[in-house]
C-alpha cells in the first residue's frame, strides 16, 4: 500500500485496544498490512501493561507510520486522553473515541491513510456525553458530506461463508418496517452492485432478497409488505441488468446449498441479516460501509466489557477487518 490504514481506538475500556496490541504483536507472523492507531500512547502503555504484553509504541505523525510499523505500533495522537479502565465504561474517555473517528476520517480524506478501519464503541457511553448518530455507519457518513450532500451510507457484513446487507440498519424494529420502501431497496442494491463491480471484483453480482415477513408475505396472507414494496423494487432491478432473486423466505436463505446460489443476500432489517452471519463467521466477519468516499472496514463484534483487559479477547475479526480494507483499498478505481 502507497499509505498505511488508520485504526481508531474505539472504545477505551472495551476490548478494542487489546485486540489492537495483539494483532500488531502478529504482524510479521500474519504478513498485515501496515497500520497505526489513533490515540493515546500513556493509555495504550497502560493497557499493555494490564495485558502482560510488552510492545514498543511509537509517537508518530501518519506521514511517518509506515517506516515505524515494522519495529513499533504506531500511535497517532489525537489530543483525546482516555482514562477509562478495562471494562468499566468512563464517559470522560468518549472524546477520545469520537475525536480518533473523525482524525481517522481527515487523514483518508487528507491521503495519509489508504482506509479507515473502526475498533467498536460504546453508543451507551457516547449518547450520555451528546452523541446524536444511531451508530459508526451514520457518524461516517456525515462526516464524509460535502458540499451540503450526506452520502447514503450502507452496511455490509462480509465473511467468506456469507455477505449480507441490510436494508434498514440501527433503527428499532417498528421503525425499520416504516422506513422500508421499494426506493430505498433498489438505492441500496444499487450502491452494493456497484461496490461489488469495482472493489470486490464480481462483474456480474448475484443477489438474493429476503421478504419482511415470515414465508416472505405467503402471497399476502402473511402481510403484503412483499407485493406493495419488496417485489415492485426487484423488478424494477431486474429491469436494470441485475442479477436478483426474490422475496424469499429469510428462514430459508442461509443453508449451505443457498449460500452457493448468490454472492450478496439483501435483508429487510438489521437482526435477518445479522444473525445468520454471526452464527456463520462471528470470528472472523467483517462489517464494511459502502456509499462512502473511502474504504472504512470494522470487526463484527462489540466492546466485550467483561473480557476487556484480561487478554481473552479474540483479535480474528479485526485482523480480517485490516485484511480486506488494504486489499479493498488497492482495489479502488484509479
Amino acid at each position: 500500500m502507497a499509505q498505511p490504514l488508520a485504526l481508531t481506538i474505539g472504545e477505551p475500556a472495551g476490548i478494542g485496544p487489546d485486540i489492537t496490541i495483539n494483532a500488531w504483536l502478529r504482524r510479521n507472523e500474519l504478513k498485515l498490512p501496515a497500520f497505526y492507531l489513533l490515540g493515546d500512547r500513556e493509555f495504550l502503555d497502560n493497557r499493555a501493561t494490564a495485558l502482560g504484553l510488552k510492545v514498543r509504541f511509537a509517537d508518530v505523525r501518519a506521514e511517518d507510520a509506515l517506516d515505524a510499523f515494522a519495529e513499533a505500533l504506531p500511535v497517532v495522537a489525537t489530543g483525546h486522553r482516555a482514562s477509562a479502565q478495562p471494562g468499566q465504561p468512563d464517559d470522560n474517555s468518549a472524546d477520545a473515541a469520537t475525536a480518533s473517528i473523525r482524525q481517522a476520517v481527515n487523514d483518508v480524506l487528507a491521503g495519509r491513510a489508504s482506509a479507515v478501519v473502526t475498533n467498536p464503541i460504546a453508543k451507551s457511553v457516547l449518547y450520555r456525553t451528546g452523541f446524536r448518530h444511531p451508530g459508526h455507519t451514520e457518524f461516517l457518513a456525515e462526516l464524509a458530506a460535502t458540499g451540503g450532500h450526506t452520502p447514503q451510507p450502507v452496511m455490509m457484513l462480509w465473511s467468506a461463508a456469507v455477505v449480507v446487507v441490510p436494508v434498514t440498519i440501527h433503527v428499532p424494529l417498528l421503525e425499520a418496517i416504516t422506513q422500508l420502501s421499494a426506493g430505498l431497496i433498489m438505492a441500496t442494491v444499487r450502491i452494493v452492485n456497484a461496490a461489488l463491480k469495482a472493489h470486490f471484483r464480481i462483474a456480474n453480482p448475484r443477489f438474493a432478497v429476503s421478504g419482511l415477513n415470515p414465508h416472505a408475505g405467503e402471497d399476502g396472507t402473511l402481510g403484503t409488505e412483499e407485493l406493495r414494496i419488496v417485489t415492485p423494487a426487484i423488478e424494477s432491478l431486474r429491469a436494470e441488468g441485475i442479477r436478483i432473486a426474490g422475496p424469499l423466505p429469510a428462514d430459508t436463505m442461509f443453508h449451505d446449498a443457498a449460500r452457493k446460489t448468490y454472492d450478496c443476500a439483501i435483508c429487510m432489517y438489521h437482526d435477518q441479516a445479522l444473525i445468520p452471519v454471526k452464527t456463520l463467521a462471528f470470528d472472523d466477519a467483517v462489517n464494511v460501509t459502502l456509499g462512502l468516499p473511502f474504504i472504512r472496514t470494522s470487526p463484527d463484534h462489540g466492546t466485550a466489557f467483561d473480557i476487556a483487559g484480561t487478554g481473552r479477547a479474540n483479535p480474528s475479526s479485526l485482523i480480517a477487518a485490516l485484511r480486506l480494507a488494504a486489499r479493498l483499498a488497492a482495489a479502488q478505481p484509479a
